[in-house]
């Protein structure tokens, strides 16, 4: 009978579209009227930049705020979204291939020769499809690509949200299913703090937007980010009190690590004469900072949310593997997209990129890898 339930819920509803119509609804006028720092994106290959209106803290807490009244005057049920799990992800599922496929078909038509709109198409429907025909389109003066980002990550924290109400409901809440959600819920706080640092990295700056953005923001990082918050909602863990110490230690080293490393760069990329750790910046052919944590390791930044992700999964203690589903695939994909980038790099800066390498010769973890 639960297999059937689950089948049937696969089925999107009128309820699921009507939550994820408003959800996607809000983000886009909030984003648009709300207020927030201007900040200029990274040069394009043709000397363009784009601007991005950074009011996801502010748009978060709105929603926040909105969500709680509707709540409090029990227009909502706080568990909703809990209640409709499955439903809201075969909707957002279909959601994000319809649009990728709209994507698609508009960046074919595509006539502008900008770095932003150019069409980059290989006529293998498969290969463009999936990583996308265009690096930054837009609709109604939205950067789709920032949107989807932003969604993505509120998502997740409002899934978590409601999963913390259905295990206060059920009485199942702990220091295990605290400890997951406290953690997450900081770590997405501080990622729309810092929202401006989002404009400097890979995927906003190098990655086309396909299926493989789109499918990954709307619908993996919310759902299988938050398969803790799930496991936890049907699994109790009792952790002792050194593992919990144990389990907030790694989410600290994690997020100083985490966020230095991608403020350093971002800092570096914005004046490359600032001090890094109160001395100035080594450079290598004035382009690669190769001080502070970029000295360590020439991907520091993966370390710190390596860390942060096991950190996630540590709460659910050691009975499965399911849990931890989330580090384990942020592992796969650090590594793949760490060597694309160094192949990338290689070709970018030749002789400069060879010598950064013999500075800094590990590339994740210290004397490790």
């Amino acid at each position: 009978m639960e297999a059937e339930a689950i089948l049937a819920a696969l089925i999107p509803s009128w309820s699921s579209v009507i939550l994820l119509t408003f959800y996607l609804g809000y983000l886009a006028v909030a984003g648009f009227i709300l207020p927030g720092r201007v900040v200029p994106g990274a040069i394009l290959p043709d000397g363009t930049r784009l601007h991005y209106r950074c009011n996801g803290l502010v748009s978060l807490l709105m929603l926040l705020a909105l969500l709680g009244t509707g709540f409090y005057m029990k227009w909502m049920s706080p568990t909703v979204i809990a209640d409709k799990g499955v439903e809201l992800l075969s909707t957002t599922f279909m959601f994000s291939l319809f649009v990728s496929l709209v994507l698609y078909a508009a960046g074919l038509k595509s006539c502008s020769q900008s770095s932003s709109l150019k069409a980059h198409a290989t006529g293998n429907f498969i290969h463009d499809w999936w990583f996308g025909v265009q690096l930054n389109p837009h609709f109604m003066g939205i950067d789709l690509k920032f949107f989807y980002v932003r969604a993505g990550m509120m998502g997740w924290l409002l899934i978590n949200l409601s999963l913390l109400a259905k295990s206060y409901v059920t009485g199942t809440a702990n220091l295990s299913v605290i400890l997951y959600h406290l953690f997450c819920a900081l770590y997405i706080t501080d990622y729309f703090f810092f929202e401006e640092l989002m404009t400097s990295t890979w995927d906003i700056i190098a990655e086309r937007l396909g299926f493989m953005l789109v499918f990954g923001d709307l619908v993996f990082i919310p759902f299988t980010f938050s398969i803790q918050g799930w496991w936890l909602l049907k699994n109790k863990v009792e952790l002792t009190k050194v593992a919990a110490i144990a389990n907030f230690l790694t989410f600290i080293i994690g997020y100083l690590v985490f966020r230095g490393a991608n403020k350093q760069k971002h800092v570096f990329k914005k004046n490359p004469k600032a001090q890094i750790w109160g001395k100035p910046p080594k450079v290598i052919g004035g382009k690669l900072l190769a001080s502070g944590y970029w000295g360590i390791a020439r991907h520091c930044n993966y370390l710190g949310d390596l860390l942060l992700a096991l950190s996630f999964s540590l709460p659910c203690g050691a009975s499965s593997v399911i849990p931890y589903f989330y580090p384990i695939y942020l592992l796969i994909l650090l590594i793949w997209r760490e060597r694309r980038d160094e192949a990338r790099c290689s070709q970018k800066y030749k002789e400069v990129w060879a010598e950064y390498c013999k500075m800094v010769p590990w590339r994740i973890l210290p004397f490790v890898y």
